[in-house]
């Protein structure tokens, strides 16, 4: 049999589908089993790597389910079903405009943050004293919606949104994240910031497990996309009604000031393409005028390239003009982020 017959056969019959019709599939038809693709076996192998080089016996199991999660009691990793395959991932960033974990850094970065939430599982964690103390009720309810304060010092930045002022779950899994990347350098990093006793309180918790084996080791896979009867078309139509109840009003209010819809006349440029070519250089400005960390200028960056393209916002006049007017815009949206903007996102 020839290189391209064999291929041909490994290819999901799915694969070739037009979107209309993969989305009338329901997710049991996909016939998702253990993770297959290079990318995600090599960013796995690292992970565990990672774990053997921190001390930690945990080699959390993976299966494939509709959003990243590791569950409760359960000291193991649920990875979105759309990165099991290519053709997935092209209709997951058509729909979404986005897909988390889609590159190797962000796959490696989400990653490491549910196996925290597994490694607090595997030797409860929670359970301990310093852990309340330090990070919060684990017990409290999610809430439907979390707000952020861009100006905070007293949590890491890891995940997009400041994710770990989300829940005290969520504090502690970034945290441990940030604590195992090789690269962070959170010694120095954080130095002087109120999340360095975080981190410290990690290193504690992380010492004190070292080299023991896991206390719950169940490999049980809840809500695996392998049983599930819904259809990717109903789940999708489910995802995009819950992103429009995130509350962006704070950010558009200073938006609105600098930009507006598209003129009848004259020259005109699209404002999150006019953002999205000058980030770098917008980040930079707004770190040197205002005083805000680059982490969350390019956070709050980021999230007014989104809402330009969602409103579909338009700027007049020349390049060089419609610059001039992003840098006053960044600079207002970052001058209010240092006193405390808040922007709400769905959970």
């Amino acid at each position: 049999m020839s290189r391209a017959a064999r291929l041909g056969r490994r290819t999901p019959v799915w694969a070739r589908d037009t979107d209309a019709r993969l989305l009338r599939r329901r997710f049991r038809d996909l016939h998702l089993g253990a993770p297959q693709r290079a990318v995600l076996r090599r960013a796995i192998a690292r992970l565990h790597r990672e774990l053997e080089a921190a001390g930690i016996r945990l080699q959390p199991h993976v299966w494939f389910s509709e959003e990243w999660f590791s569950p409760d009691g359960v000291p193991g990793i649920a990875i979105p079903f759309y990165l099991a395959h290519p053709r997935l991932e092209r209709l997951e960033r058509r729909l979404t405009r986005t897909v988390e974990g889609g590159n190797s850094t962000s796959l490696l970065r989400i990653l490491r943050h549910e196996v925290g939430h597994a490694v607090d599982t595997a030797y409860r964690l929670r359970r301990r004293k310093l852990w309340r103390d330090t990070f919060g009720p684990p017990r409290a309810p999610y809430p439907d919606r979390y707000v952020i304060d861009t100006h905070s010092r007293a949590y890491v930045q890891h995940l997009d949104g400041w994710y770990a002022q989300a829940h005290p779950a969520e504090d502690f899994a970034e945290t441990f994240a940030v604590w195992l990347s090789p690269r962070s350098g959170w010694r120095k990093r954080y130095s002087g910031w109120p999340a360095m006793v975080k981190l410290q309180v990690m290193q504690t918790l992380m010492e004190s497990i070292r080299e023991r084996n896991p206390i719950v080791r169940s490999a049980t896979r809840i809500e695996s996309v392998a049983a599930n009867e819904l259809t990717l078309g109903e789940y999708y139509r489910q995802i995009l009604a819950r992103r429009s109840q995130c509350d962006f009003s704070a950010i558009d209010r200073r938006l609105g000031r600098a930009f507006g819809g598209k003129p009848r006349e004259g020259r005109a440029r699209r404002a999150d393409s006019l953002l999205r070519a000058n980030r770098a250089e917008l980040a930079r400005y707004a770190v040197q005028h205002s005083g805000i960390d680059a982490y969350s200028a390019g956070q709050l960056i980021d999230l007014a390239i989104e809402r330009c393209r969602e409103r579909q916002l338009w700027l007049k006049g020349p390049a060089s003009e419609c610059v001039h007017h992003a840098r006053a815009m960044v600079l207002r949206l970052t001058r209010a982020g240092r006193r405390g903007i808040k922007v709400g996102f769905a959970l």
